[in-house]
């Protein structure tokens, strides 16, 4: 689980350290993380005679892989507007989206306390980003890019969840990739401009590194942990992905962080880890109660 989220952690980062379009590096981590996918499946099938996706899962994944797609493509061109503690900070609210969302989707019953303790999150965060100023690039524009990257997010998740109920992971991960690098395409293109052609050395690093860093390895660690460690513990590790990603942004970019915005971290931090054990709790409680009227 930590391996996940260091990769995802270091992934803004990256993309930033890349100096070239952002929109130019999701193009080609989508490409790159398609044809990786691909190759799986053909070692799969080789090996044990496994099928290649039907078009049906090709269809129910089609949804999710737009979300996914845009989500990628909005965020790798957002990233160079904005500082990394803006980018990763306000990502961190999704959480706050998911769980009014699941209730109106899945009927699943949220928890006032647990909305209480977002809000303590969302105070955190304005001072995070009304306290540093421009530092590290940051820009209004860069930070609403970035609040579309989370509602973007939080579809791929829940499109997503409908899709996992029936879809195994490899057949999951292989045609997300590749739909989505199809979606991503005209959005890439438009985007980037020539610089889809024309990248940085730096560039074609991040985009290789990426495709196998988050396109693969970060997705299967996580997949990887959902067997041994519960769902509660992997939500608040995820929690400390903010702070790692200042850190990232620290050693690869130099970016520091103003003192007076460690307060509203620390504030986004504790909230979002009483807001996820809450959560948790209610959640729990409602399968144990849903099982004892089964039971009855």
């Amino acid at each position: 689980m930590l391996g996940g989220v260091l990769c995802f952690s270091s992934s803004s980062s990256l993309v930033k350290w890349a100096d070239t379009s952002g929109a130019a590096v999701a193009f080609w981590r989508l490409l790159f993380s398609a044809v990786l996918w691909w190759i799986v499946l053909g070692l799969r099938r080789a090996r044990s005679g496994t099928p290649l996706p039907s078009a049906a899962t090709w269809k129910l994944m089609l949804p999710v892989a737009v979300f996914f797609g845009l989500n990628l493509t909005v965020f790798f061109t957002a990233i160079p507007r904005t500082s990394i503690a803006h980018a990763e900070f306000i990502t961190a609210l999704s959480p706050l989206v998911l769980v009014p969302a699941g209730a109106l989707f899945f009927g699943e019953r949220p928890d006032t306390r647990a909305l209480l303790w977002g809000l303590v999150t969302v105070a955190g965060l304005a001072v995070v980003l009304f306290t540093g100023g421009d530092q590290g690039g940051a820009t209004v524009g860069g930070d609403l890019l970035i609040v579309g990257v989370v509602a973007l997010w939080a579809g791929y998740l829940l499109t997503a969840r409908r899709a996992r109920a029936t879809i195994g992971l490899v057949d999951f991960m292989s045609t997300l990739m590749n739909l989505a690098f199809l979606v991503a395409v005209p959005v890439t293109a438009a985007l980037a401009g020539s610089d889809l052609w024309h990248m940085t050395t730096k560039g074609w690093i991040v985009s290789g590194l990426l495709s196998v860093m988050t396109g693969m390895l970060a997705h299967g660690f996580i997949a990887s942990a959902q067997r041994a460690v519960d769902v509660g513990t992997i939500s608040i590790l995820q929690v400390s992905q903010p702070a790692i990603a200042v850190a990232w942004g620290f050693v690869i970019l130099g970016e520091a962080i103003e003192p007076i915005q460690v307060p509203g971290m620390l504030l986004v931090i504790i909230g979002l880890v009483a807001f996820t054990v809450v959560s948790q709790r209610r959640a729990s409680a409602g399968r144990a109660a849903d099982a004892l009227g089964h039971g009855s």
